[in-house]
């Protein structure tokens, strides 16, 4: 049976056009299976992970049901974190491109609510947010759901594994009984079992079965790793296998901001990418990631679903993934476009049982590795460096130097040490922190021990507040927030503290910003 098209689907002339604009000819097995379904009015249950098309698979059945001239909400889709509800209002704006009369709006935390508010009262058909958000709304009544005709929750185990199954059951339950409940998710526990038995009506199972769950030609490690052991591990095997991009995951937010803050502090190029950022830093990330201003890019699972780089080089699990699918996704962002890839993951004690689970599951098997010590590291690195030497001798054009070096023979140094000791001082070179320790230039700026004080000429004048601040130097140079110290705001002028190993970024990045919109002069401060 030959692969039907867009065409071939019980879907409007507009939904057709708007899918022929974005490029797409050939729905993708999940689209093609959900969309006919949805189109009925069943409710489904789809199994699939995000890059697979479900966005498209319910959008656009429910951009298909909505009545244009009535007004009032007749969609709610809940994701898990706002950057997805940004992801999917987006998809949908862009689906919905020729279908007049129809509002979309995307509700979420970290936006002013009134702003919001305001939209829904001048009328929103569809409404896509996360749980809290739209819990909030409905408390409040400006979001009002006696029209709803269709319930999506996407990424459903992703918003269950976030401790929103409270606020799923609140809103589904204050649906109206005559509805459809679409429910996607990428794993299939006995949680989501449970909500699709309570909430959804003879649900048709829609499942899209995994092509190839690994690259064959990722090379798969495990190494035992304490907790307290890890960062120095990490680095050790970034200087070993000196990869040209890496991916770094981690569990949590907090993890991603520690673990960029230790790398930026041992003079890695890192940042961190995860759901609580906005929009415009996440790209900001992303595009020096991919012109390779920053080399190592520590993320969580979910932050890292919209990263499609070709040269990732290693993916590094710096803690075990929570679900053997998403350790599929993970090591999935290297070995592409036929490119070799190498995927390391750290355990310790009991999680090598889980480990054992992620081997059953991807039918791989994942070798043990030994830490590297590092006389490793140093031997992997001279090697490195000896290679460089014989490609230079290959290049030629050694005139001069040769000159230099016989100047040495002929003073009755060996040729043998003269070798020996520019190697030592290369390799002295190569090891040295490339972070300086910091700024001897700087002085002593009177800040408390390990810190030093900046001034910035804005203050309470120019409406500065503290969160404008540290927003200001967190979101540009990539610093945790907490990391910050104390912050004076005067009328005309403020101090504030940063830790010495990023004194110098900071004045070097801030120096031509904005805090609030002003242009701003920073420097270091003078000792109190």
């Amino acid at each position: 049976m030959g692969k039907i098209k867009f065409e071939d689907l019980p879907i409007s002339e507009e939904s057709k056009k708007a899918v022929a604009d974005m490029g797409f000819e050939e729905p993708s097995p999940i689209q093609e299976k959900a969309i006919p379904l949805i189109l009925e009015g069943k409710d489904v249950t789809g199994q699939a992970q995000t890059g697979t098309g479900k966005t498209a698979a319910f959008g656009i059945p429910a951009i298909e049901m909505i009545e244009s001239e009535n007004k009032k909400l007749q969609v709610i889709i809940l994701c898990p974190t706002r950057e997805l509800a940004i992801q999917a209002s987006q998809e949908i704006n862009k689906l919905s491109k020729y279908k007049e009369g129809l509002t979309i709006l995307a509700v979420y935390g970290g936006q002013p609510i009134d702003r919001q508010i305001k939209a829904l009262k001048r009328g929103v058909q569809i409404v896509i947010g996360t749980p809290g958000r739209v819990m909030d709304h409905m408390r409040r009544k400006t979001l009002r759901v006696d029209d709803v005709k269709m319930v999506v929750l996407d990424e459903a185990d992703e918003m269950l594994d976030m401790g929103f199954r409270e606020d799923i059951e609140t809103i589904v339950q204050d649906m109206p009984e005559e509805r459809q409940t679409i429910l996607f998710s990428a794993t299939m526990p006995k949680a989501i079992l449970d909500l699709s038995r309570k909430y959804q009506e003879d649900p048709k199972l829609v499942k899209v079965v995994h092509k190839q769950l690994t690259v064959p030609n990722i090379e798969q490690k495990y190494l035992e790793v304490k907790e307290s052991a890890k960062l120095e591990v990490l680095s050790r095997l970034i200087d070993m296998c000196n990869p040209k991009l890496s991916v770094v995951f981690c569990n949590t937010k907090k993890r991603v901001d520690e673990v960029v803050a230790q790398l930026q502090s041992r003079g890695y190029f890192a940042d961190g990418l995860h759901g609580d950022m906005k929009q415009p830093q996440r790209d900001r990330v992303m595009n020096k990631f991919r012109n390779g201003t920053v080399e190592i890019l520590v993320a969580t699972d979910v932050a890292a679903r919209g990263i499609d780089v070709d040269d990732v080089e290693a993916v590094f699990n710096y803690d075990l993934p929570q679900d053997e699918e998403y350790y599929v996704h993970r090591i999935g962002r290297t070995g592409r476009a036929g490119r070799a890839g190498a995927a390391y993951t750290f355990v310790a004690g009991k999680a090598i049982r889980k480990l054992k689970d992620i081997e059953r599951y991807t039918k791989t098997k994942i070798k043990r590795r030994e830490v590297p010590s590092i006389s490793d590291v140093e031997e992997i690195k001279t090697s490195a460096f000896l290679q460089k030497v014989k490609d230079s001798i290959e290049e030629g054009h050694l005139g001069k130097y040769i000159d230099f070096i016989e100047k040495l023979l002929d003073e009755d140094y060996a040729s043998i040490d003269v070798a020996a000791a520019l190697l030592k001082m290369s390799m002295r070179q190569e090891n040295k922190e490339e972070v300086e320790p910091l700024s001897d230039d700087i002085g002593d700026t009177g800040a408390e021990q390990g810190m030093v004080r900046l001034f910035i000429n804005v203050g309470r004048n120019n409406k500065i507040q503290a969160k404008d601040v540290i927003g200001a130097i967190a979101g540009e140079t990539g610093m945790a927030g907490k990391l910050i110290g104390k912050i004076d705001i005067y009328e005309k002028f403020t101090f504030v503290e940063v830790p010495k190993e990023y004194a110098k970024q900071v004045l070097n990045i801030m120096k031509n910003n904005t805090i609030k919109g002003k242009k701003i002069n920073i420097e270091p401060a003078n000792a109190r």
